[in-house]
């Protein structure tokens, strides 16, 4: 069992886990770990047929995990960006940028957290497909192997503009304002649904129910646990909602843009 999503600020990430762990042995959820785990490949974590619960990206679940895992539900944040279980992406730049819209920032550096993110890769690739210019619109981009690390280098110069999630980004103004410093929203990008709970495909129905129920409770926004992780509550949205996703790399792909570059 794992949270490896957005695990910004460890503290209140130590605060939410004993409130998570009672809400699903409320639920008679039996085996429950005394701690979470922190999986160095999170795909194959994700892929075991013992997972109870973890919370993945929205691209892989649409792609590589599309028939590995079970759908559980979708929390929604009190973040900037985020309408229900929704969620955007905010384009970071530098605060001294002058660009004013993403096409303007063509010839520029891009930094992406990695290739099958959502929020770092597939949402940028959507926005700026349009604008690209036999298959190009960026002088180069780099992969950083988080969104914090792709605010360090536009921070420092190292990049122009990178695409976060605004859970994250909310986030880390909150718990690492230094890591925002003299950056600024360029723009957001389209909305998708937000990353997934997902459990092992052999989990039962009622096993399935009482995760649900679980989750609805220990992420309530009343909470203080919730609180500090800006949890508001959880949905349970068709997974039909994710095609979004796809249709974002399809549109790129049907501009001559299947890479971000």
């Amino acid at each position: 069992m794992s949270w490896p999503m957005y695990a910004v600020d460890p503290d209140a990430m130590a605060r939410f886990w004993p409130h998570l762990r009672q809400c699903l042995a409320d639920q008679n959820i039996a085996a429950l770990p005394v701690a979470l785990a922190h999986p160095a490949e999170l795909v194959p974590h994700w892929r075991d047929p013992a997972l109870l619960l973890s919370q993945t990206c929205g691209y892989p679940f649409v792609t590589s995990l599309r028939h590995g895992v079970r759908y559980v539900a979708t929390p929604r944040f009190r973040a900037p960006g985020c309408e229900g279980a929704f969620y955007r992406s905010a384009v970071m730049v530098r605060a001294d940028e002058t660009a004013q819209n993403i096409a303007a920032m063509a010839g520029r550096r891009a930094a992406y957290n990695s290739r099958d993110s959502q929020s770092g890769y597939n949402a940028l690739r959507a926005l700026v497909a349009p604008w690209a210019t036999k298959g190009r619109f960026l002088a180069s981009t780099s992969e950083t192997g988080s969104h914090r690390a792709s605010l360090r280098a536009v921070r420092v110069g190292e990049a122009d503009l990178a695409a976060i999630d605004v859970v994250t980004l909310a986030l880390v103004q909150a718990h690492a304002p230094e890591e925002t410093a003299g950056l600024r929203v360029l723009c957001l990008t389209d909305q998708a649904p937000g990353l997934p709970f997902v459990t092992a495909p052999s989990t039962s129905d009622l096993d399935l129910t009482r995760l649900r129920t679980a989750l609805a409770a220990a992420c309530d926004g009343h909470t203080p646990a919730a609180q500090a992780l800006l949890l508001e509550g959880v949905e349970v949205l068709p997974v039909e909602a994710y095609a979004v996703i796809t249709a974002m790399q399809d549109a790129a792909e049907r501009q001559g843009y299947p890479v971000l570059q």
